[in-house]
């Protein structure tokens, strides 16, 4: 899998992540385990919905 999960995307996502699973146990709901997924993006540093659309925010490129 090549990268496509840049710096300042990948800070917004592990915020967005730890706040959706901090509002999921506050409001003790299940859907706290959305935030799963901003936060696994993040830190694998590949997002899927990109693929379609050619999508990359990650500055680096690899050797073809």
């Amino acid at each position: 899998m090549k990268p496509n999960v840049g710096g300042i995307d990948k800070i917004i996502r592990i915020i967005a992540g730890l706040g959706i699973i901090a509002a999921g146990t506050y409001f003790q709901s299940w859907w706290g385990a959305v935030g799963i997924v901003p936060l696994a993006t993040a830190l694998i540093n590949w997002c899927p919905a990109y693929l379609p659309f050619g999508w990359s925010t990650c500055k680096i490129k690899e050797a073809e």
